[in-house]
């Protein structure tokens, strides 16, 4: 089961859940017959997209007008959020902003068409994808603190696959790395599926991959999974430790995860913005589209979860994602100009 086929099934709960939309006036949009257009900084099919497209659907319903769905893939999505930066602030437009293009592109780029500080404004979190730490059979280490003591007594011996440099998988490695002192090689892929199929061949030792492409292979023992990215353990794999509960040190805080959110263009009037905040939680609140979403990997945001309520909780969380990632990235090196 690989992510697009997996989540290409939601749209069924979209169809079946956006009747619970509210139907709440939109007077305070200015042109509320405007169309609104959701711009989506990635190719038809993956996570983003279909977030994009499950949000659009319900969107519509609740709020009595048409919605849009623009994808503008390119440039690590630069390309979608400059369209965004640049459209008028009128209620009109949103971004599905990862934290790609929020928090890590201002540390990849020297020059970026957008400034995600200035720019834009915030407006609500949809989750996030965290990602699993996972070796071939041949590896030795059954934990991760047998992983790390292996790399400490074979430096740059092991090798990890990613989907390209500046790639969530990238850099959650090189975060590990940063916080455990440890030294592992990078090799980069075209994407994280020719990177998963050297794994799987033995040609890799271990890679940080999403939850969901690595599934099947964990399930039948052809990978080995030693722990999860993110603050608390995932209800496909219970069993499967958080890297905090690792008891590796420098690891106690660990989170490392690729997050989906929305924002619109800056100065986009607050009424606006809190009616979309509003809508956008109560999508992601639905018991029947946060239990399939889980059931894929993806953790939909919570009241408590980070980045989740309000615009400004929002807001605060990019600024703490961008001072967090910029330390890792400046640490690794890493650029793509």
């Amino acid at each position: 089961m690989n992510r697009r086929n997996a989540l290409q099934r939601l749209g069924q709960l979209g169809a079946l859940s956006a009747a619970a939309g509210t139907a709440m006036p939109f007077r305070a949009l200015a042109q509320a017959d405007k169309p609104v257009t959701i711009v989506v900084p990635y190719a038809p099919g993956g996570t983003t997209d279909m977030l994009g497209r499950l949000i659009a659907q319900q969107l519509g319903t609740a709020l009595g007008r048409t919605v849009i769905v623009d994808n503008r893939p390119g440039a690590g999505t630069a390309i979608g959020a400059s369209q965004v930066a640049r459209a008028a602030p009128d209620g009109s437009t949103l971004l599905v902003a990862t934290s790609t293009t929020l928090a890590i592109n201002p540390w990849l780029y020297k020059k970026l068409s957008y400034d995600p500080a200035k720019d834009f404004a915030p407006v609500g979190m949809i989750g996030a994808v965290p990602l699993m730490v996972v070796v071939h059979p041949s590896v030795p280490a059954k934990t991760l603190a047998e992983l790390v003591a292996l790399a400490k007594s074979r430096p740059e011996a092991l090798s990890y696959g990613s989907a390209g440099n500046g790639s969530p998988q990238h850099l959650g490695a090189e975060m590990f790395k940063f916080a455990t002192s440890v030294n592992m090689t990078h090799v980069p892929y075209k994407g994280s599926a020719l990177a998963l199929t050297d794994l799987l061949g033995g040609q890799l030792q271990l890679m940080f991959t999403d939850i969901a492409p690595a599934l099947q292979h964990v399930r039948t023992g052809k990978l080995r999974a030693l722990a999860v990215t993110s603050r608390k353990r995932q209800p496909t794999f219970p069993d499967v430790p958080t890297v905090a509960e690792s008891g590796v040190a420098g690891t106690a805080d660990f989170e490392a995860v690729a997050w989906q959110s929305v924002v619109a263009p800056a100065d986009t009037p607050k009424a606006a913005v809190e009616r979309f905040n509003h809508e956008i939680a109560r999508i992601v609140a639905q018991p029947a589209l946060r239990q399939k979403l889980e059931s894929e990997g993806f953790e939909p945001a919570t009241p408590g979860s980070p980045g989740a309520g309000t615009p400004e909780r929002l807001a605060a969380y990019i600024r703490s994602e961008t001072e967090r990632w910029g330390k890792v990235i400046r640490a690794s090196g890493t650029t793509v100009d």
